[in-house]
């Protein structure tokens, strides 16, 4: 299991795709996944995080389905926060290869989220919000990964995505022993080629 962490708009749904695919693995986010249910839009819309016991019934039960199913997992923007990343610490840490964290400035976000128009991405003053309750947290979550032994490696987002891409398969690959490169190429039309799509 793959643990990629960024601020909105730093990548990592583009780059969790592009690695599910190019080592067969299952792409979860937390994003999508809350989105999908469509029972929290109104707390999101606010800048404001899902309850965490509604986050961890709702990772745990994709999780566990993945699994079930024989893929090893990305995870996308989950753990949100200590309590979820005590849960996860608590319950996984023996299937945790490490955490991957997409390192771009600020700026750059702002301009990647208003190219990617969605709604939660439009306001500057519910952008910060996320960005400080990212910020808050991850100084909070990756101690704790760290405690446990968990490697955690920091990635410079910014540049073409095939480039971030490139830099994130040579980590995947020297941190997760059964990451095995099953497609090489991922460009084919599937796999998103800016983060403003």
């Amino acid at each position: 299991m793959i643990i990629l962490f960024g601020l909105a708009g730093s990548g990592k749904g583009t780059q969790g795709k592009a690695l599910s695919e190019i080592f067969g693995w299952r792409w979860l986010s937390v994003g999508e996944a809350i989105r999908q249910t469509g029972a929290f839009k109104e707390i999101t819309d606010r800048g404001e995080l899902v309850p965490d016991e509604e986050v961890i019934k709702l990772m745990d039960k994709q999780i566990q389905k993945a699994e079930s199913e024989g893929f090893n997992v990305i995870l996308d923007g989950y753990p949100r926060d200590k309590v979820q990343a005590d849960y996860l610490v608590e319950h996984m840490a023996d299937k945790i290869d490490g955490a991957i964290v997409l390192e771009v400035p600020k700026e750059e976000l702002y301009e990647r989220l208003a190219l990617r128009g969605r709604d939660d991405d439009l306001e500057r003053e519910s952008i910060d919000r996320r960005f400080a309750v990212f910020e808050d947290n991850i100084d909070l979550i990756l101690p704790l990964f760290e405690a446990k032994n968990i490697p955690v490696e920091y990635v410079d987002g910014v540049g073409a995505v095939e480039e971030v891409t490139e830099r994130l398969v040579e980590i995947v690959e020297r941190i997760a022993p059964d990451a095995t490169v099953q497609k090489d190429d991922v460009n084919g039309g599937e796999i998103e080629k800016s983060y403003g799509e």
